[in-house]
């Protein structure tokens, strides 16, 4: 019996796709909250360990986003042309922040010194306009691309809130590469921004299911309801936990203490990932909800048997070189050098 057939195929590369976005999410998510935070810092110097934080890996990690939509073409190539097609004006302004990002990066530290502030700004403002672009298309798909005021309204909602959890995630991962008062001032930045996205996670769980009725059905039907509740009590419980444990950092900060800075990170990436994985209930098997489904958007199952095997290389090797750059690069952020 063929197990890469017809019916396992389509499947085997809508789980690829998702690793490789979720991938993206949480290592781009990152780098994105750190250039969002770039002006709440006064001296150029704090602002340059920000940038040298990132530094080795914000290029690697837009690769993950290359991949999962590189995926998206191939194996799912009608999806593909319906969903860029709806979303084609924010993922272009997606692409100009991206691309403001790339240019600032340079650009800031070649000016002449009155001119690098402008720069900063900049990457900060390509920072946020590319992640609320990418909310804005999450919002627009969990509707299915449905016109009208609350549809549009909605999807704003997502690109606010997923802009403050990309400002969690960025706060957290400064909190264990900084040092000094610029580590004591991430903490009141996770505070902030985790009250922000816990005020956010509810209010779009509430909405969810009545911007699609497909979604509503999924979640609001018995004995579904009580399968999934386990995903928002740990999301509850993550919240509670990571606001409670905030104080005893302030401790350990005040005493010169490193202790416990990884936890806020794994416990975004925890919020983030239980996110995730509810909206990959809502969606699957569709990859345009109430519309259109895997096997219906696949490709010819030998055209997706040869990218398959393309995919088992490229995947791992990015993937292995994003482990050794971690690797090499793990500690605390160092004075940015171009030398």
């Amino acid at each position: 019996m063929d197990f890469f057939n017809a019916d396992t195929l389509p499947v085997i590369f809508a789980g690829l796709m998702a690793l490789s976005l979720w991938l993206y999410v949480i290592l781009d998510g990152y780098d994105l909250g750190v250039g969002i935070l770039l002006p709440f810092t006064k001296t150029i110097h704090d602002k340059n360990k920000m940038i040298s934080s990132i530094g080795p890996f914000w290029d690697a990690n837009e690769t993950w986003l290359v991949l999962g939509i590189g995926l998206l073409l191939v194996a799912f190539p009608k999806a593909h042309g319906m969903i860029l097609g709806e979303l084609y004006l924010p993922v272009a302004l997606m692409l100009i922040g991206l691309i403001l990002r790339g240019v600032a990066f340079d650009f800031r530290v070649k000016v002449k010194t009155a001119h690098q502030l402008t720069w900063n700004y900049i990457f900060a403002f390509g920072s946020l306009l590319a992640s609320l672009m990418q909310g804005i298309m999450l919002g627009r798909y969990i509707t299915g691309f449905a016109e009208g005021y609350f549809a549009w309204g909605f999807a704003l909602l997502v690109g606010i809130g997923l802009s403050f959890a990309y400002v969690l995630l960025g706060a957290s991962w400064l909190l264990m590469k900084m040092e000094g008062s610029l580590q004591t001032s991430t903490l009141h930045w996770i505070k902030n921004s985790l009250l922000c996205v816990a005020a956010m996670v509810c209010l779009i769980s509430i909405i969810s299911p009545f911007a699609n009725q497909v979604i509503f059905d999924k979640w609001f039907v018995l004995p579904n309801f009580f399968y999934l509740s386990p995903l928002p009590l740990l999301s509850f419980g993550l919240f509670i936990f990571l606001f409670c444990y905030l104080p005893k950092l302030q401790k350990y900060q005040a005493n010169k203490n490193d202790k416990g800075c990884w936890i806020p990170f794994v416990c975004s990436v925890g919020i983030m990932s239980l996110a995730y994985i509810g909206l990959a209930y809502s969606v699957f098997p569709d990859i345009i909800v109430g519309r259109l489904t895997i096997w219906e958007a696949a490709s010819d199952p030998e055209a997706l048997r040869i990218i398959l095997w393309g995919t088992l290389v490229v995947l791992p090797t990015i993937l292995a070189y994003s482990i050794f750059s971690y690797y090499v690069f793990r500690g605390k952020a160092t004075d940015l050098s171009y030398d």
